[in-house]
């Protein structure tokens, strides 16, 4: 059963970090039609209206979407100074230390996020030029953090199994 939850944690922090990629895409392509329109101003083009707002909107779900995969796959940045001079159970007592750090910073993240949401919503706060609301930026970051929530819980769980079941810890295959 736990190989089954991880294969779908892995997939599920996959999916939202091709999404991001998706947005990052996007917002790329955004910039290089309104730069091009720039240029072109003399011919009767201009810049994408509003193209500010939509390359923030859009980066802010990119950097949201890829916390899950970082996390499941253990590619945020660390600093392993020390761990060449511990044994293995030390090793991943360690680890399940950053692991409860990261799943509690992914929780105050995410509800901190939550308030703002409820916020944006609240006031109906919208973009200045194309007047999108946004907590449809907001929506979209909470969806992620919700994915990152239960990728930090696992970690944990899966932190914990490695230092109970040592025989059963194996790195994390991407």
């Amino acid at each position: 059963m736990y190989d089954t939850v991880s294969k779908r944690i892995g997939q599920l922090a996959q999916i939202t970090a091709l999404l991001g990629g998706l947005g990052l895409f996007a917002v790329i392509g955004v910039t290089c039609v309104s730069v091009a329109g720039r240029a072109l101003d003399g011919l009767g083009l201009g810049p994408v209206p509003g193209d500010i707002e939509l390359v923030e909107l859009g980066i802010g779900f990119a950097v949201f979407s890829t916390l899950p995969y970082a996390q499941f796959f253990r590619t945020h940045a660390r600093v392993d100074l020390f761990k060449p001079a511990f044994g293995a159970r030390p090793n991943r007592v360690l680890d399940l230390i950053g692991e409860l750090l990261m799943c509690a910073l992914t929780l105050v993240l995410s509800w901190r996020l939550w308030l703002g949401m409820l916020d944006k919503a609240a006031y109906h706060e919208t973009t200045f030029i194309l007047q999108i609301p946004l907590v449809w930026g907001y929506r979209a970051a909470m969806a992620v953090m919700v994915v990152a929530c239960l990728v930090a819980l696992f970690s944990v769980l899966r932190a914990i199994r490695a230092l109970i079941l040592p025989e059963t810890h194996t790195e994390v295959q991407s």
